[in-house]
């Protein structure tokens, strides 16, 4: 660990050609207390030939590399510019939510119909529990906790919406989300100041991210796997079917790619992945340990999983070890990440939800790129038949457990096998790019804006 270069707070995928080359972890609170990073295969030295290469050692590729070892027999090689979960993997909330996307079950009903949502809801709960079983894995060590998952209502606008997302969920989909009074969020699960209720949703689950990545690659490894660090891919060329990736160390020639690389996607590494997703960043903190005496005026009585419902929300959860997390969205571009502003956003928060807590110390604090689908979808598929290329990207932001199932259907898709539903949208199309790509930046802090005076007003 000694040789790594220094983390650079200010990297930026659209402004940076590679994520870096052996550079240091994001001083995440998980990166300090998941202990020692799993043995890894070191720097590619010499050409290789390998079956199937996966881009990225994060949750995707570590885990796509285990199911590819354990159910289909392939020993994958993985390529990872900087360190074992260095990406988003090790820089989120630890949130495992019934989610695919961004967005709501009514509104997969308003763009694909009754029928396909039950489909897309159906997928979602056998996908979830292809994460509850990672989770629960003997040889997987990432302290899962907090059963359920709390939408709790900022305003009375959005009670009412909460109310009529309730509903679809029981009277179409069978899924039992209750909406719950203010003074039974605060008695049994949390005294947020600004909860008007909230949607109590049963499945949920919370971990600590970086341990579920380093299990996933103990296991992978173990099965037969092969994971590079301090190799980014630096050229991409192909002939005759096979796929030549340049790292500074050596060429890894393989017939089967897959791009597990989320929101550190350059736009230079395949015109398949470029511009395909938009990187936002999202801050969070960790707080110093509370006193008895915090705990019980904020009514820290669950471990599950919140999120409030701001257009520009806030998730947080009451860790085991008796400290707040919460994170929110951050800065647009690289060069203004470290701007205090943004930091004081996420106290402001704090101050608001659980006065107690105004000015209390945050000894971590942190960011990281979100991979944002232009439609709020992810997809993973293999985007040209012609090509033995595939991709598993556009988790926008709810990839704790989606890309537990993501990584096994991508393995399914790689070995050959395919996926059992492949009409679902997140299978059957590729990720659509933007009209307006060279200005999205502008658009996004415009819609920043905008969403700030809607917050606002509620």
């Amino acid at each position: 660990m000694s040789n790594l270069q220094p983390y650079n707070p200010k990297y930026d995928p659209l402004k940076f050609k590679t994520p870096g080359m052996g550079v240091d972890y994001a001083p995440s609170y998980w990166v300090k207390t998941a202990g020692k990073p799993p043995e890894d295969d070191g720097r590619v030295s010499g050409d290789i030939d390998a079956d199937v290469v996966l881009i990225g050692g994060g949750f995707t590729g570590t885990a796509t590399a285990l199911f590819l070892a354990r159910e289909h027999g392939i020993k994958a090689v993985v390529l990872e510019a900087n360190q074992i979960g260095w990406g988003c993997t090790s820089r989120n909330g630890g949130q495992g939510h019934l989610a695919w996307g961004r967005l709501s079950r009514s509104e997969w009903i308003k763009k694909w119909g009754v029928d396909m949502a039950r489909r897309l809801h159906r997928n979602s709960l056998e996908g979830y529990e292809v994460f509850r079983a990672m989770t629960e894995d003997p040889e997987i060590d990432c302290d899962p906790h907090g059963e359920g998952n709390l939408l709790v209502a900022h305003s009375h606008d959005a009670y009412r919406y909460l109310e009529g997302e309730a509903q679809i969920c029981r009277e179409v989909f069978g899924y039992d989300a209750q909406m719950i009074s203010r003074e039974r969020v605060h008695d049994e699960f949390v005294g947020d100041q600004e909860a008007w209720g909230a949607m109590l949703e049963p499945v949920g689950i919370a971990v600590q991210p970086l341990k579920l990545c380093y299990g996933y690659a103990r296991l992978a490894r173990k099965l037969g796997a092969k994971i590079y660090t301090s190799s980014p891919v630096t050229g991409w060329t192909t002939k005759d079917g096979v796929h030549a990736l340049q790292t500074p160390g050596g060429t890894v020639r393989t017939r089967a790619v897959g791009v597990c690389t989320a929101g550190y996607t350059s736009p230079n590494l395949h015109k398949l992945t470029r511009y395909k997703n938009m990187p936002i960043m999202a801050n969070s903190v960790v707080t110093r340990k509370l006193t008895e005496e915090e705990i019980e005026v904020c009514k820290f009585n669950s471990h599950i999983i919140f999120t409030d419902s701001r257009k520009l929300r806030y998730y947080y959860r009451y860790l085991p070890e008796g400290r707040l997390q919460i994170g929110s969205r951050s800065a647009i571009t690289g060069t203004d990440a470290q701007n205090p502003k943004h930091l004081q956003i996420v106290q402001e928060a704090i101050a608001r939800k659980f006065p107690i807590l105004k000015g209390i110390e945050t000894p971590y604090f942190w960011h990281g790129w979100m991979d944002i689908a232009h439609d709020m979808m992810p997809r993973v598929l293999q985007p040209d038949p012609k090509q033995q290329i595939f991709y598993s990207q556009g988790y926008s932001g709810n990839g704790v457990s989606f890309s537990a199932y993501a990584s096994q259907q991508l393995a399914n898709l790689i070995s050959g096998k395919g996926v059992n539903e492949p009409d679902i949208p997140i299978f059957n199309s590729p990720l659509p790019s933007h009209p307006l790509r060279p200005v999205r930046r502008l658009g996004q802090h415009a819609l920043y804006r905008y969403f700030e005076i809607l917050d606002r007003v509620e």
